[in-house]
């Protein structure tokens, strides 16, 4: 499929300022976690911190779809990313001013760096569409999915190159120049696809409150009543709970438990974005050949297998190639993911759909990090991975083949359905 100039313009500036936000990510992901265990020397505190640092974004994913459909997504990346990178200059200076403040620093920091973040997320799912359309666009799901993937590969690197000449608080300040680039690049992409909700009036308060409640309301009746949305959310709430428990754990178990130094929990983050590299062309290819479907039953089932290597682990290097592999079974069932739930959602509500649909697929982050702090710390983290990992494999011999059965009926209805004029219009 050839594309314009202007197309593969707006198709780069679209993933250097993706990739460059994602970069960040992986800066502050390398960088606090080992600040804070380094602070306190402890599990339960790790498990806190993930857990007030992920509530406020779940409780931002609805509104955050709402502003992605009012908006359209390109403004609101650009704002959410400049607004991370003025929270972490000022969580340094205050850090740099205020030693002794560092663990509640770091922790307000990632509470407002992830209430900031489903802006972010929503309004790449709302541009995505509207970029590739027909057969582009699981490639296009496929390159969002790999530039998080490349971002793991070249963020830790950086990272650890960084930290050795700077030290890990001045990562932060690296990664709030990364958000302002991929704030930057998005200011070149056209700003079209918003709407104006037209349950308020005349810019009132009242108003505005209830067409806010409004549109939630509708979003969450959209999500309710579609089959094979609510079923794929299923699956993302299960793979979310066992993926945050190993997430909220990663840096005590590295470094602590299994007895790596700290490049290695950086290593275990660039091995996964080297991954990526090799996806970048594979993955188009596997679609082509097998279609998203099996591609996402696939990944589903590598890691389900690749977590419970890395639960009974006792080395660094076993651990990692199960976390590793395990990563790269979650892009690939991404792709899945990604591509088919668009595709039965009205692009006019996709916002206030996936806000929901977020809200209850992220929900296990909170959850994850609590389970670490409180069960992880005496029953052992690896321990309770590994009954996260039956459960998942559980959930997904039922849920997995229901799921696909759904989407391939709702397109089949799609297909065959007659056009019917909406009140007030001619067809």
């Amino acid at each position: 499929m050839s594309r314009t100039p202007a197309e593969r313009l707006r198709r780069f500036l679209f993933a250097t300022g993706v990739c460059s936000g994602l970069m960040a990510d992986q800066l502050v992901l390398f960088a606090v976690p080992l600040l804070i265990y380094q602070e306190t020397g402890k599990v339960s505190t790790l498990g806190a911190s993930f857990a007030i640092e992920w509530l406020p974004a779940l409780l931002m994913y609805p509104f955050a779809g709402l502003l992605a459909d009012r908006d359209g997504g390109v403004r609101l990346f650009s704002r959410g990313n400049s607004g991370r990178a003025v929270v972490l200059l000022c969580t340094v200076a205050l850090c740099l001013a205020v030693p002794s403040w560092t663990v509640g620093l770091l922790m307000a920091n990632g509470a407002l760096l992830a209430s900031v973040m489903p802006v972010v997320r929503m309004s790449v799912e709302k541009v995505v569409p509207r970029l590739a359309k027909g057969d582009d666009l699981p490639r296009t799901q496929a390159l969002f999915q790999n530039m998080e993937l490349l971002a793991t590969a070249l963020g830790p690197g950086l990272a650890v190159l960084a930290a050795a000449l700077l030290g890990k608080i001045w990562l932060l300040v690296l990664a709030a120049t990364l958000f302002a680039g991929g704030a930057a690049c998005w200011l070149g992409l056209p700003r079209t696809g918003g709407t104006v909700s037209t349950a308020g009036t005349g810019g009132q308060a009242a108003g505005n409150v209830r067409a806010t409640l409004s549109d939630l309301g509708l979003g969450w009746r959209l999500l309710m009543t579609n089959r094979p949305v609510v079923l794929l959310a299923v699956l993302n709430f299960s793979i979310n709970l066992v993926f945050a428990t190993v997430l909220a754990a990663n840096a005590a178990v590295v470094t602590g438990e299994l007895g790596a130094p700290e490049s290695s929990f950086a290593l275990l983050n660039t091995l996964v974005g080297v991954s990526g590299l090799a996806n970048l062309a594979l993955t188009p290819l596997l679609v082509r050949r097998f279609g998203v479907s099996f591609l996402g039953v696939v990944g589903y089932t590598v890691q389900c297998a690749a977590l419970l290597v890395l639960s009974f682990a006792t080395g660094f290097p076993l651990y990692a190639a199960g976390f590793v592999v395990a990563m790269v079974g979650v892009a690939y069932f991404n792709v899945f993911n990604r591509t088919e739930r668009v595709k039965v959602i009205p692009a006019e509500h996709l916002g206030k759909v996936m806000g929901p649909f977020f809200l209850v697929g992220w929900a296990p982050y909170p959850v994850g990090g609590l389970l670490i702090g409180t069960l992880g710390a005496s029953f052992g983290p690896q321990h309770l991975i590994t009954v996260l990992a039956l459960g998942l494999a559980a959930v997904g011999a039922v849920v997995m083949p229901l799921t696909i059965g759904a989407f391939r009926r709702a397109l089949a209805d799609t297909v065959t359905a007659e056009p019917v004029p909406e009140l007030g219009r001619t067809a």
